[in-house]
């Protein structure tokens, strides 16, 4: 690693020291380095393969590379402190439009929603003029754009004219929700799950967002993602890895005890909290990538590029269907 890339990655927080989950097994298996942010849904599922010997049952020789937030992946699979990482394919295909060839393997397809508080007299997103709705991330993450193109669509207006929005981290706009400083909220599909079972009402998914933007299927817009020819070049298995997520989602989508061995991780407030974290997960756990994803994630793609986002998609952004592992 050059000076500048690991400057790069000391200043997002990317931890430079892998933990592997098999000591002495590194010289029999080339590693794979995954990024994790500690106490997110990927540690979760980390905690799943390791307890449940999947690694094991694989060959699999999985280091952790831990990273202080969503953002510092990326800098870290393009400094080479990574392998894999899991993101938005939107920023796969600005950087395959840049010359990087990466692949894309669906995560999950689990989205945020926006909520309001319990009792709320907001039935629906014309009602929100005039009101404050915190949004998890900056004017450019995607879900406030889509948001935006909805409002349009229904009722002919942006909610960024008629609404205040307030952006901020998402433990931060969810904190305002809870002060009741904010009349709504738009947050990640794990906070939502927490909004949720605290009492907070659901007034609008995400994947109705989707819908209601002329794309009948919602793809699994967070996946894996790595460089093919850095895989290629250093023989690093991903699809071992690929195979033991699978097995590991199998158990966290049928076994409620492996739910309640994750609880020291997910720190829930109460056990609907747990169980409402639980359902959500589940509910996006992926299939096989296939053609129906590709043409819907090819609309949803030409749909941010005509809405003007360039800093979001990205100049010279365009479409490409190789991204995506099949």
């Amino acid at each position: 690693m050059t000076d500048l890339t690991r400057r790069q990655a000391l200043a997002a927080g990317i931890a430079l020291t892998a933990s592997a989950s098999l000591p002495g097994f590194a010289r029999a298996a080339t590693p794979v380095r995954l990024t994790s942010v500690k106490f997110g849904s990927v540690s979760w599922l980390i905690d799943t393969i390791r307890a449940e010997g999947i690694d094991k049952k694989h060959g699999l020789n999985l280091q952790v590379i831990e990273v202080a937030n969503n953002p510092a992946a990326p800098i870290a699979l393009l400094s080479g402190s990574a392998d894999v990482i899991v993101s938005d394919w939107t920023w796969a295909l600005r950087q395959r439009a840049r010359g990087y060839d990466l692949k894309f393997a669906p995560y999950s397809s689990a989205l945020g929603s926006v909520m309001v508080p319990k009792g709320s007299p907001i039935k629906s997103i014309a009602d929100l003029k005039g009101k404050k709705i915190g949004v998890a991330g900056t004017g450019i993450d995607k879900s406030w754009i889509l948001l935006r193109a909805y409002s349009r669509e229904q009722v002919g207006k942006d909610i960024a004219d008629f609404a205040e929005p307030v952006f901020g981290a998402a433990p931060l706009v969810t904190a305002e929700f809870d002060g009741g400083r904010l009349d709504a909220v738009l947050n990640f599909w794990t906070y939502a799950a927490r909004l949720q079972a605290g009492g907070a009402r659901q007034l609008l998914s995400m994947s109705d967002v989707v819908k209601g933007l002329g794309v009948s299927r919602t793809p699994a817009l967070v996946g894996f993602i790595w460089s093919k020819k850095e895989v290629a070049d250093n023989a690093i298995p991903v699809d071992v890895l690929l195979k033991t997520v699978a097995d590991a989602n199998s158990v966290l989508a049928k076994s409620d005890a492996a739910w309640e061995r994750l609880r020291p991780l997910i720190k829930p407030a109460s056990d609907a909290e747990l169980i409402a974290i639980r359902d959500y997960y589940r509910s996006g756990i992926p299939g096989v990538w296939g053609s129906a994803d590709t043409a819907a994630a090819k609309k949803l793609t030409n749909l941010l590029i005509e809405l003007g986002d360039a800093e979001l998609v990205g100049d010279g952004t365009r479409f490409d269907q190789n991204l995506f592992r099949t």
